[in-house]
């Protein structure tokens, strides 16, 4: 049986991700500059789209405040601190959103699929701690020659999978935007406590989305 495929974006669609990218930037930024960035000001900055790059948006932060750095430097401390040096880094904060058995449920009818903004060994080291048998294929933003909203990602997967229906499911404005380019029905992710969330849907629906659910264990009903 030809299945369904459901593309998945990682951060804050699978995982929950404030206390380990969104503090790991706030820490880098804070680092060169020395002051702390409001949480809802990444977010006001990630809803303008093109800044699905966090060591890139860690970088224009910094620039924002005023404080000249390198990028490497800023790559550099941003990796120190995500990962640590394998037990103590920020990365180990992450909480896996699916409920137990929805990804059972599933993958009965679809095929399971990753394309992140995160490179591919570091989405896989996170899979491996919570679904490791469960999405195949992983494509990383390495794995790509241009990142998110540019749709190769989700075509390089949907030219691999033999497939009946296509959905890819994110939670940025990016994420939506690389959907639309791609030709593949978007389903949006904002979490009910999300900052700026209704300008979050509002542009959502304006890039055309199928449906906007609060977390993945609404998947099921939107995609029925």
């Amino acid at each position: 049986m030809v299945k369904d495929l459901l593309i998945f974006d990682m951060d804050g669609v699978l995982v929950e991700v404030s206390e380990s990218y969104r503090e790991t930037i706030q820490q880098t930024v804070q680092h060169f500059t020395g002051k702390r960035i409001e949480r809802e000001t990444i977010q006001e900055w990630k809803n303008q789209g093109g800044w699905n790059d966090d060591w890139a948006l860690s970088h224009a932060l910094i620039q924002a405040a005023g404080v000249k750095v390198e990028f490497q430097d800023v790559v550099d401390r941003f990796q120190k601190l995500f990962h640590g040096d394998g037990t103590d880094g920020l990365m180990l904060r992450e909480r896996w959103i699916a409920e137990p058995g929805l990804f059972d449920r599933l993958t009965v009818f679809a095929t399971c699929a990753v394309f992140t903004g995160r490179l591919r060994w570091e989405a896989n080291l996170t899979l491996q701690r919570f679904s490791p048998e469960t999405f195949k294929p992983v494509v990383g933003v390495d794995d790509v020659s241009r990142p998110k909203p540019d749709p190769e990602g989700i075509l390089k997967i949907r030219d691999m999978v033999p497939h009946r229906r296509v959905w890819y499911i994110g939670d940025t404005v990016d994420d939506a935007r690389s959907a639309k380019a791609a030709g593949v029905p978007f389903i949006g992710v904002a979490a009910p406590s999300g900052l700026r969330r209704e300008e979050l849907i509002g542009l959502f629906h304006s890039e055309g989305a199928q449906a906007v659910i609060g977390d993945i264990n609404e998947l099921e009903r939107v995609t029925a």
